[in-house]
């Protein structure tokens, strides 16, 4: 009986997975060989691959690449630094632990809109970080309008929104590594920093890993910051990927050619991703 259920556990998954994923990822791979217009369905042309021909000689298509791998470069060494300065700073603290973890993780649970709408006042001319540049005498700054700071700007809000997150994972780490393997190492006379360098940072490495491989994920499918704050400005300063995306399939109705540019963005992802594994997993494995 037992064994016979088995089976049947996993259908209801099996069956969600088949229609929600794979016959989607399906439907799109055959639209990204299509000239698509939802508002025009009877004027469906097969392309093949001249979709993703477009894709590749688009300017547009290149500058958002770029945008894109600035983003992820950007914030993805700092938000794991910071965060693993946060983990370290929390699994010191004696008093009011779960505070401060509750603290540091609020970010985490709001709406990435919600956050980006908080982001979009404080940003505002007259919002508080221009009143308080103003009240050091300081000339007033355009966050979002200046094509030089929109990027930075949403860069150093995301940073924020995500350190939290990524803290609580690396300090769930920490936590598996034995009290009396960092009882032995002081008894020794190793310094704290001899400690966190030696015995905690080689232990955490594969959690790093995965901080690693899930931020750049989710770096590269940034939208709804964009969306919110910028809509790809100004002068394209912030046109990301899933944001052009978003732009040819739901203002253009090219659904075609933005099913070929979500593919090329998964054929990205995966190689960059297949790369970090390689590289970042045998070193935490040297590391062990």
């Amino acid at each position: 009986m037992r064994h016979g259920a088995r089976p049947l556990g996993v259908l209801p998954w099996t069956l969600a997975f088949l229609f929600f994923g794979l016959l989607p990822l399906a439907y799109a791979l055959g639209l990204s060989l299509l000239e698509f217009n939802p508002l025009r369905p009877d004027r469906v042309q097969w392309l093949g691959l001249g979709n993703y021909v477009d894709a590749l000689r688009s300017p547009s298509f290149w500058r958002a690449l770029r945008t894109t791998a600035i983003f992820v470069v950007g914030t993805l060494p700092v938000t794991l630094t910071l965060a693993y300065g946060v983990a370290a700073l929390l699994a010191r603290a004696r008093r009011a632990e779960s505070f401060f973890r509750a603290a540091i993780f609020f970010p985490a649970t709001l709406s990435m809109v919600v956050i980006a709408l908080v982001f979009k006042s404080l940003y505002a001319e007259e919002g508080l970080f221009n009143s308080w540049l103003a009240a050091g005498g300081l000339s007033r700054v355009h966050f979002l309008q200046d094509a030089r700071l929109a990027l930075p700007s949403i860069m150093a809000m995301d940073i924020w929104a995500s350190i939290g997150y990524y803290a609580i994972l690396i300090l769930a780490g920490r936590k598996t590594l034995p009290d009396d393997q960092l009882e032995a190492a002081r008894l020794e006379g190793l310094s704290t920093w001899e400690v966190e360098r030696r015995i905690v940072f080689p232990h955490v490495k594969p959690v790093l890993l995965f901080v690693v491989l899930l931020n750049t994920i989710r770096s590269f499918q940034i939208f709804i910051e964009v969306f919110v704050l910028t809509r790809g400005g100004p002068l394209e300063s912030t046109l990301t990927l899933v944001y052009h995306l978003y732009d040819r399939a739901f203002y253009h109705f090219e659904m075609g050619y933005a099913s070929a540019l979500a593919f090329l963005l998964l054929l990205f992802v995966g190689v960059i991703l297949v790369v970090q594994r390689r590289f970042l997993g045998a070193r935490a494995e040297v590391g062990r």
